[in-house]
This record gives C-alpha cells, sequence and structure tokens, in this order.
C-alpha cells in the first residue's frame, strides 16, 4: 500500500499537480480572443466595412468654402502669362506706361461645387469594389479564425496525448524500480546471479531516460500551446476524461459532410470575386464624366472704380478694402475625357484578367487539397475506429503476459530477459493505447479542417 500512494503522489507530481486546469473550450475561446494574428485579421474585416462607407460618401459632390484678405498692388500688363502650379500671382489692373507702388487690401470670397454626376457607373462600381473588398476581408478573418481553432485543438490533442504518455512512462519506471528491487533482495540473499542486479538497474536508468524525454516534449507541447493561445507561459493540466470515449459523431456517422463551405475554400472564392469587380471597373474607364459644377464669388478691393483715369483714387483702409462690393456666379455643366486613358486601360484590363486567372488556378489548387484531406479524414477515421477496439486488448494481453513472467521470475521459473521483455511489452502496449485514444479524436478533428465545420468537433464537449 506504501509503493502504491508513493507511485500515485509520483504521477500527480509528473503531469504538474500545480498546473492550471483547461479545457479545450477554453483554449479556443482564449486563443481566438487573444491571438495576435486573429485579431489583426478582425481589425482590417472592420476597416474594410468603413472603407464601403467612405467609397458611398465619394459620390457625394464637391463643396469647397473660400476666403482670403491680402494686401498688394495691381499693376498689369500686356502678355501671355500660366499659373503654373498654381505659382501665379492673380494681380489685375491697367497696363500702366511705368511700374508704381500703389497698394490697398482686397478680399476674395467664394463658393465652389464640382459634382460628377454620371461616370458610366464607375462610382457605383468602386463602390461594389468596396463591398468586396469587406467581403473579402471577412472572410479572410473567418478562415483565420477556423484555422487558428484548428491549430489550437491540434496542439491541445498533442499535449494530452504527451500527459498520457509521461504517465504511461511514470508507470514504466516504478514496474521496472520494483522489479531491481526484487532483484536486489534475491542477488543479496544468493538467490540470483548478480548479473540480474545490474540488468534490473539498466532497465531502470532506461525507464528514467524514457521518462524525461517525455517531460520534454510535454513542455514543448505546452508551450506550443500556449503560443497558439496567446497568454503568458504556464503550465496547463488538460482534460483526459474524453479521450477515452469514441466521438458521437464517428458513431452515428453525423460526420459524412462535405467541404463546400469550408471557410478556406470561401475566402479563395472572394478572391476572385474581388478581381472580377476591379476588372469591370477597368472597363469603365474607357468612357468619359459628367460634371457640374455652380460657383458663386464676391469681391471687395480698396481700388476704386475711377482707377483706371485717377491712379490716385485707392484708399489703404483695412475695412474698405475687404468689404465686399462685387458678386458674380457661375453654372454648367461638362465633359471630361481622356481619350490616352484608353490605351492605358486596356494593359490594366489585361493584367487584371491574368490576375483572376491566377486566382481561380489557386482556388482549384486549395480546392483539391481540401478534397483530399477530406477523403484522407474519413479513411484515417476509420482505421482510429478500429485501432480503438484493439488498444484494449492489447494492453490486457500485456499485462497478463507481465503479471506471468514477474510471478515465474519470483518463483525462480523464468530469468530476467523475459521479465524485461514483458515490460518492454507492456510499456510499447501502453503507448500505442494512449497514442490510439488521440488519434481517434485526431482524426475527427481532421474531418473538421475539411469540411470547415469546426462545431462537427468542438461540439462532442
Amino acid at each position: 500500500m506504501h509503493l502504491k500512494k508513493l507511485t500515485l503522489l509520483l504521477l500527480l507530481y509528473s503531469i504538474g499537480s500545480f498546473s492550471q486546469n483547461l479545457s479545450l473550450r477554453e483554449a479556443v475561446d482564449k486563443g481566438t480572443a487573444n491571438y495576435g494574428f486573429v485579431k489583426a485579421k478582425g481589425s482590417y474585416a472592420k476597416a474594410a466595412q468603413e472603407t464601403v462607407k467612405q467609397a458611398k460618401r465619394d459620390y457625394l459632390p464637391n463643396l469647397n468654402l473660400s476666403a482670403q484678405q491680402d494686401y498688394g498692388t495691381v499693376n498689369g500688363q500686356n502678355g501671355p502669362l500660366y499659373g503654373l502650379g498654381g505659382l501665379g500671382v492673380a494681380s489685375s489692373g491697367l497696363p500702366l506706361p511705368e511700374q508704381n507702388w500703389n497698394a490697398a487690401f482686397g478680399a476674395l470670397y467664394l463658393v465652389n461645387m464640382n459634382w460628377d454626376f454620371f461616370t458610366f457607373g464607375r462610382t457605383k462600381q468602386r463602390i461594389t469594389i468596396a463591398k468586396a473588398d469587406a467581403e473579402r476581408q471577412q472572410k479572410d478573418f473567418e478562415q483565420e479564425q477556423f484555422q487558428h481553432k484548428v491549430k489550437i485543438a491540434g496542439a491541445y490533442l498533442n499535449l494530452l496525448a504527451s500527459q498520457r504518455l509521461q504517465i504511461s512512462q511514470q508507470k514504466n519506471l516504478s514496474r521496472a524500480q520494483i522489479v531491481h528491487k526484487n532483484a536486489a533482495v534475491r542477488v543479496k540473499n544468493g538467490l540470483l546471479p548478480g548479473v540480474d542486479s545490474t540488468l534490473a538497474a539498466a532497465e531502470v536508468s532506461r525507464a528514467k531516460i524514457a521518462l524525461n524525454q517525455i517531460r520534454e516534449q510535454v513542455k514543448l507541447q505546452n508551450n506550443r500551446l500556449v503560443e497558439l493561445m496567446g497568454v503568458e507561459p504556464a503550465d496547463f493540466a488538460v482534460d483526459t476524461t474524453f479521450v477515452t470515449t469514441v466521438p458521437k459523431a464517428m458513431l452515428t456517422r453525423e460526420s459524412q459532410t462535405d467541404s463546400v463551405n469550408n471557410p478556406i475554400r470561401q475566402f479563395y472564392k472572394s478572391r476572385i470575386e474581388l478581381s472580377n469587380k476591379q476588372l469591370a471597373l477597368f472597363k469603365k474607364e474607357y468612357y468619359p464624366t459628367f460634371s457640374l459644377f455652380g460657383i458663386y464669388q464676391t469681391r471687395a478691393s480698396g481700388f476704386n472704380s475711377n482707377y483706371a483715369v485717377d491712379q490716385n483714387s485707392f484708399t489703404q483702409s483695412y475695412l474698405d478694402g475687404i468689404n465686399p462690393t462685387r458678386q458674380n456666379y457661375l453654372f454648367g455643366i461638362g465633359m471630361t475625357w481622356n481619350i490616352t486613358t484608353i490605351a492605358r486601360s486596356s494593359k490594366k484590363i489585361s493584367a487584371q484578367k491574368l490576375i483572376s486567372q491566377g486566382l481561380e488556378e489557386e482556388y482549384k489548387a486549395v480546392d483539391l487539397q481540401l478534397k483530399a484531406q477530406e477523403d484522407a479524414a474519413n479513411v484515417r477515421m476509420g482505421f482510429a475506429t478500429e485501432n480503438y477496439s484493439e488498444a484494449p486488448r492489447q494492453v490486457r494481453a500485456a499485462q497478463q503476459a507481465y503479471l506471468q513472467r514477474t510471478t515465474l521470475y519470483n518463483n525462480g521459473l523464468t530469468d530476467l530477459v523475459d521479465v524485461t521483455q514483458a515490460l518492454y511489452t507492456l510499456n510499447r502496449a501502453e503507448t500505442d493505447r494512449d497514442i490510439i485514444y488521440t488519434n481517434v479524436w485526431q482524426a475527427l478533428l481532421m474531418k473538421a479542417a475539411a469540411t470547415g465545420d469546426f462545431n462537427l468537433f468542438i461540439n462532442e464537449f
């Protein structure tokens, strides 16, 4: 009884009795909420929705308000002038025979409206593109979430398998230590040759090495799960109760679905849709733009109306110079059509067609991958179920063989080699069982990943 209690304490210690308990659902929820790449894709999707709103508002007319107050001279000159880059000075006055430095205040106030009211559908198509891009970003976010859930579940199962293997290896070490203890007592009493004790000690060392190796794997798998969850490093004790049962979906065949709605496939479809919408916009660039425009302007000047005949007829009063005295308005309709756009757009269209073709080929490749993955998952589920039934039989047979060999050995009817072989067989059977039990759930996870239905897996918990 004392030995059994000691073994139990060792097992509890080996799996981390001070670890945090973590269920699979908790791991998935924390990971999807905290992981940086998933959060980033969510932000991109929200930003794309804002871009749709911005694209709709681009259809609104331009309405500009302007006001300026100046002080300067108004010397004019006959001759051509082009305000290159907006750097010219808009001084207006008489082309006098000589320069003078008469200066006064002036002001200009205006309202300008310009509206591209008909663009042969280009504005509407830009809104459609913004919506398609928002859809693509949303699908990207959804497929990132989906793939991350699968990764977390896979890492959780790997950690679970490692922790179960650690328990099995701890049991194996305990059995090796019992064999070594019994052998040492019998050697000491002269009932067995000394080599038996040496061989038993070697087996204990081998068991310790195997246990340390699996402990290392537990830590690595734990840290991988920590990384995917996006949390601070910690040791987790996972739930091992469910792994000893077969998923209901595998028993009832509810898992026989297809992968048409897989988020990964939908994401690649959305990329093609966006490219096709961009292609439609480039085709509309062949056509002109029709615009409505209107301007209301009022001006003020410190130069009087008779300044043409009397160059002294001006005032340098600030208030008189900025008080508007003349108004003008203008409205009209116009058309702009850059003919060379036709040549440029033709190549943009050719390039976009090739991009669409490339995206379609990527979709076909992904489609084949998902179909192959689904087929492999179906086969794996069948084999996993069969192996699940065989694993307990193997363990029971190995346990019986080990019990027989140790009983014979303790009664001097067999040698330590037979006991060691039985010990190895039992350890291998327990290891196979731990892996097979986990593989059943890994197979279901693979099926969920292929079909794009994560609920097929997570609803088992």
